[in-house]
């Protein structure tokens, strides 16, 4: 085991990952010798070679239309988008090539080698064109898998499968806490399963969920709820599509309550997916109204960052609010 923050454990995954398969390549604005605007591929180039892990001209349609020919051809391509802000130049590709490609042709062809890594969401002070979640938009595409971790070993692990998918894989990296997350990390090669929502803390009375950055709101919520005696059941996503419907409604059936947090505005966000799809299981299991805490239906302010985001406070007043309805 090591000590590690989420962008060292990131940039362990992707030399294990060059490392480990000889077809797989890294790419994006910046990522050589500069080792990317975060440095998650830093020393990248100097241990595998400018033809391994290289620059791209900055054009984000480019770099994803480039990383569907790789793997169209076989190899294993890694893009980095540098911030997740600037994906939608590359919206066409991703959800009209990346996800249709295996379906045009009946499997005869694929880019299922490839996984598009990105940062996303607030906290850094970065304003309307470096703060965004824009997750929800591509939970509506089939063909393709979005996957978001919590901490270092949950990065490394779950970066490691989605490189080793055979489906196209969009990897949401949350920067606020690139360096702040810290944690012990296996120094081996491993993988964590796609598609599997993992239970952090058991709990009796409520039901939280959340991914990324977020995790760490609905932790501190809990821990100010246990102190008013409300047993809070924490649960981390970490894949939202295809995201594990069971254990969500397994656990609501249990406590009953079920509050979503997510930074990105909740007009449409996945909050909204996953409250539709649970109050059809578990309609007559929930003592209260499903509720969302999310960020606001504005575009992402400056000034005003902490009001915006939804943290621990809001969560804490929501499940008073679910646990007195």
């Amino acid at each position: 085991m090591s000590k590690m923050n989420l962008l060292q454990a990131i940039n362990n995954a992707l030399e294990i990952a060059l490392s480990s398969d000889s077809k797989a390549l890294c790419f994006g604005e910046d990522v050589g010798h500069f080792g990317g605007v975060f440095r998650a591929t830093s020393h990248l180039q100097e241990k595998f070679g400018k033809h391994r892990c290289f620059n791209t001209p900055l054009t984000e349609q480019g770099i994803v239309g480039f990383a569907n020919g790789l793997a169209a051809q076989g190899m294993t391509a890694i893009a980095e988008i540098q911030f997740a802000d600037y994906i939608f130049p590359a919206f066409d590709q991703i959800v009209n090539e990346t996800a249709k490609f295996r379906y045009r042709s009946g499997n005869e062809f694929n880019v299922g080698g490839i996984t598009i890594r990105t940062p996303y969401g607030g906290g850094i002070n970065g304003g309307h064109y470096h703060s965004q979640s824009p997750e929800a938009y591509f939970t509506h595409t089939p063909g393709l898998k979005v996957v978001v971790p919590r901490n270092p070993e949950q990065a490394k692990g779950l970066l490691l499968a989605a490189i080793r998918d055979p489906n196209p894989v969009i990897f949401f990296e949350p920067k606020r806490i690139y360096r702040a997350s810290v944690g012990e990390v296996p120094d081996e090669d491993y993988q964590l399963p796609l598609g599997k929502a993992e239970v952090i803390r058991e709990g009796s009375d409520i039901t939280l969920l959340a991914w990324g950055a977020q995790m760490e709101a609905i932790e501190k919520a809990a821990d100010l709820a246990e102190k008013d005696g409300i047993s809070c059941e924490l649960i981390d996503l970490r894949t939202l599509l295809p995201w594990d419907r069971d254990t969500v409604a397994n656990s609501v059936k249990k406590t009953g309550r079920l509050i979503i947090n997510h930074e990105a505005p909740k007009t449409s966000g996945f909050g909204a997916e996953i409250a539709a799809s649970i109050q059809e299981t578990c309609f007559l299991h929930l003592e209260s109204p499903i509720i969302r805490v999310t960020g606001l239906d504005t575009p992402f302010p400056l000034a005003l960052e902490k009001e915006y985001m939804p943290d621990h406070l809001k969560t804490y007043e929501a499940i008073l609010t679910s646990v007195h309805y």
